[in-house]
């Protein structure tokens, strides 16, 4: 421990299935470095099924577990229960570093919390910006309040880290690192499965073309998400393809998605997904239509084109690298995009080929030797 008295003391928090995804791999690489750091994991379960099944996947059990999740709770809610719940565990343990990532209603509080009570903050995935307060809603306030109150940023990108330096934060609490779902797709993705006697994934046909889609956000609720259910319902006319469709549980998404897609020949609706689960999808699919911020990051590993499902993306470099392009919402729209990259090659190999923009399966390797750097 070269100079240092005692092993840095790390509190990772997480809250959602996207978070404990993104920090798995940063906990496994803190774990292997015991004479460096000294880490517990801290689940608010923001989510509480969702989180859980993506940390059993990876073998991470979170000391504190604080429980939060209630059925309807809004946004203020959570952020109230996050701030009173954590700061028992921050006096308690006494970490040196809090490590919260992305841009969850968690991420936010936590970051305050730790900063209210004198804990230097490391936020992985710093920088993300769409410079549009309702899309995504609420990520994206949610992102930048955590990014002022940190020390330490690690942004996944060139892109990102130009973000945060207009935004007047200091370039010396700036790394850029590759973004951590890499390191956990690649994981992952290296680990053989296929589905097991009655999974409903045994009904996907390999003489067709995969097509994914998950689609769930806050801002798509609505006529926007029928708008998407429309343009599935067309493309699914098509004797070529198959559309595969895990649905989010929110009432708001499951309701209306079902409604409009539940007897439709070439459409298969099922419960949300694990990780293990998605990832086997993603590595089946020709293609991925997606409102999500995390699978703009995976599908470019696995060579596999994106149609977002937005308005605007915060994570602009899949599209300025060719990984992914703006679908929106609109039926017409979304089905020409789709139509376009199934019957032109080229273009659909212009994607699939494009190098993926946001890591390379290092970014924790990175995150940890900075934060070995700056100490406890």
């Amino acid at each position: 421990m070269s100079g240092q008295q005692r092993a840095i003391r790390v509190l990772v928090i997480a809250g959602t299935r996207p978070e404990a995804i993104k920090m798995s791999p940063v906990i496994q690489e803190l774990e292997r470095r015991p004479d460096d750091f000294e880490v517990q994991v801290c689940a608010t379960a923001q989510h509480r099924e969702m989180l859980d099944q993506a940390l059993d996947l990876f073998g991470i059990k979170p000391r504190f577990d604080l429980d939060l999740m209630q059925p309807g709770q809004t946004l203020s809610q959570v952020a109230a229960r996050v701030l009173l719940s954590l700061e028992p565990v921050m006096a308690a343990w006494r970490p040196d570093w809090a490590l919260v990532q992305g841009d969850t209603t968690t991420v936010m509080a936590a970051a305050i919390c730790a900063h209210n009570n004198r804990v230097r903050v490391g936020h992985v995935e710093a920088g993300l910006r769409s410079f549009d307060r309702a899309n995504p809603f609420p990520e994206e306030m949610n992102r930048v309040v955590a990014d002022h109150v940190s020390d330490l940023h690690f942004a996944p990108t060139p892109g990102a880290r130009d973000n945060l330096l207009r935004e007047g934060l200091p370039d010396a609490g700036i790394h850029v690192t590759g973004n951590t779902v890499v390191d956990a797709l690649l994981q992952v993705a290296a680990q053989p499965w296929t589905p097991p006697e009655g999974d409903p994934l045994q009904q996907i046909d390999p003489r067709k073309r995969l097509l994914l889609v998950t689609a769930h956000r806050r801002e798509n609720f609505g006529a926007p998400l029928r708008g998407i259910c429309s343009a599935l319902r067309t493309l699914a006319r098509r004797d070529d393809v198959q559309i595969v469709y895990p649905v989010h549980l929110n009432p708001n998404v499951w309701e209306p998605v079902h409604d409009a897609l539940g007897n439709v020949p070439n459409v298969l609706l099922i419960p949300p997904a694990g990780y293990r689960r998605l990832v086997y999808l993603m590595q089946c699919s020709a293609l991925i239509l997606t409102d999500s911020g995390g699978i703009q990051e995976e599908a470019p590993s696995l060579g596999v084109p994106v149609l977002v499902l937005r308005k605007v993306t915060e994570r602009s470099e899949g599209i300025d690298a060719g990984t992914a392009r703006l679908a929106g919402t609109d039926p017409g729209q979304i089905a020409t995009a789709v139509t376009h990259l199934l019957e032109n090659d080229a273009a659909y190999q212009a994607m699939a080929q494009a190098a993926n923009p946001y890591g390379d399966g290092k970014a924790s390797q990175r995150i940890c030797q900075v934060l070995r750097e700056f100490g406890g």
